[in-house]
């Protein structure tokens, strides 16, 4: 049997990452690109040097990724970002500040390039593996996806588990008002955008990574 992709987008902190790990326990053969960190990570490197992230205006994004040394290699089953050679742990490339560079970043460069280097790692991991892929405008990027979903969950419910995220490092409405705008200009840069074959799974009322993972699973026939 041909080897499937399957793509996770959705709202801001409605649980993808995780959704994705527990995916990847389900589904024989399987491995995660965390497409999303990727961008984080070119983004992290651009603002560790101190740039204006609003000079990324119209910029090829892939030729700052290359200029600032950013790679992503797959290591236990899911891609990991490297930054001149140093792998960049995970809360680095999610924390508050990176996370609202990258909104803004994703609607003022040039994604086009990235896109299809991103397509690219995507065949060539189809070759040997069934492709979990996390990230933001997934159908422009694979439009072949076999399956499209959408993680939805209320602004409360998504508040209340980055609040856990950050260890109580701020204010749940705090929290609220930084999603809210996140979710604003994930909207302004098209990247909530459904499709025909896009399966919107809402888990505002799963209590586990795993609950949620499970309503994913319901629609994929191939496990």
């Amino acid at each position: 049997m041909e080897n499937i992709v399957i793509g996770i987008e959705g709202l801001v902190g409605s649980g993808k990452t995780s959704i994705c790990r527990e995916l990847l326990s389900k589904i024989p053969n399987s491995v995660i690109l965390h497409g999303g960190n990727l961008y984080r990570g070119i983004v992290y490197a651009f603002i560790s040097k101190n740039k204006n992230i609003k000079t990324l205006q119209n910029i090829d994004i892939t030729k700052v990724m290359k200029d600032l040394g950013v790679k992503i290699e797959l290591e236990n089953s899911e891609t990991v970002v490297y930054v001149e050679n140093q792998k960049i742990e995970e809360k680095k490339l999610q924390n508050e500040e990176t996370s609202m560079a990258v909104s803004v970043a994703s609607n003022i460069a040039n994604n086009i390039e990235l896109f299809i280097f991103a397509r690219n790692i995507i065949n060539n991991l189809k070759e040997k593996y069934n492709v979990i892929v996390s990230g933001r405008a997934l159908m422009q990027i694979y439009p072949d996806l076999d399956y499209h979903f959408f993680i939805t969950a209320s602004l409360e419910e998504r508040a209340k588990r980055k609040l856990k995220q950050y260890n109580n490092e701020v204010s749940l409405e705090e929290l609220k008002t930084h999603i809210a705008k996140r979710d604003e200009l994930q909207e302004k840069s098209g990247f909530y955008k459904t499709y025909a074959n896009t399966i919107t799974v809402d888990v505002t009322e799963c209590k586990t990574a795993l609950e949620s993972a499970n309503k994913v699973c319901e629609y994929i026939k191939e496990i």
